[in-house]
């Protein structure tokens, strides 16, 4: 988004108000309510004159916070809920999009203001023809701000065909078709061995090492966290999206295996740490 000091301003000032409105909604009702339509009934007034904010944004405020609770209670979270003055919630009513001047309006904090979009052809092409009805406003650590447009696409309805392809899913092979493609899971069985061993090897020196040694050791733990499962989430999607490319130019359908309770039940069989860590 091209942004000039003076909206980069009203902006953060937005954000600041809007975390604010969302903390204090937090700490002054019930925690263990998440019905957005309960707490709105009981903070909306309140948060409306404390905090300045449009009618819609404080409803987003407070259902930001209810589903930030499910969240954390679905995901067995401990840590107390805080929020950062780094994003801003829109709907139709707060946000519109012109795809002929590519500009969105986006109610700020005390106007509504028109901002300039900074995009590719390939976000025009998505974009064009369509009537989003939500947005996200963020604001990235090198202070640069982007606004995530939300569309809805229409799945096409399904096509009548008599050929099918089958797919037989592994570890060893990550896929097999019926049609005798497969693709190898050694690239991902190397690398998840490789992870493993590091971390083994940094949780050793993090607790026995200096404490510069320890430090830097927590902070490589930190950066590592979570590749392992993008690389895989990478590999699972290129197969993907070559398979239904293939299926859809050829009019064939897909079946797949039924996998359904398939890791409750390896997981009761005994195995060593090896196969367990593998088969997750």
């Amino acid at each position: 988004m091209k942004v000039s000091p003076e909206l980069a301003k009203e902006m953060n000032a937005t954000m600041v108000e809007y975390a604010n409105a969302c903390q204090y909604v937090h700490l002054n009702s019930d925690k263990k309510l998440t019905n957005n339509v309960a707490v709105q009934a009981l903070m909306y007034d309140t948060v409306r004159e404390k905090f300045h904010l449009s009618a819609q944004t404080t409803i987003h405020a407070i259902r930001r916070v209810c589903s930030n609770r499910k969240t954390s209670r679905t995901n067995h979270i401990k840590k107390e809920l805080t929020f950062a003055p780094t994003s801003v919630d829109y709907d139709s009513r707060t946000f519109s999009l012109d795809t002929r001047k590519w500009i969105v309006s986006l109610k700020l904090l005390t106007k509504r203001t028109k901002i300039e979009l900074l995009i590719g052809n390939y976000q025009r092409g998505i974009l064009k023809g369509s009537k989003p009805k939500s947005a996200i406003l963020s604001r990235r650590k090198d202070g640069s701000y982007y606004i995530n447009i939300h569309i809805d696409n229409i799945a096409p309805e399904p096509t009548n065909t008599d050929k099918v392809i089958g797919i037989d899913l592994g570890r060893t092979d990550i896929a097999t078709t019926s049609e005798d493609e497969s693709w190898s899971g050694k690239k991902i069985t190397n690398k998840r061995n490789h992870y493993s061993q590091m971390r083994a090897v940094l949780e050793q020196k993090a607790a026995k090492g200096t404490r510069s040694s320890r430090r830097r050791c927590r902070q490589l733990q930190q950066r590592l966290s979570g590749k392992e499962r993008r690389f895989q989430k990478h590999i699972n999607h290129q197969i993907t999206t070559y398979l239904v490319k293939k299926a859809a130019t050829n009019k064939t359908a897909i079946a797949i295996e039924d996998l359904t309770n398939i890791r409750t039940r390896i997981n009761q069989q005994r195995r060593s740490k090896k196969e367990r860590r593998l088969s997750k």
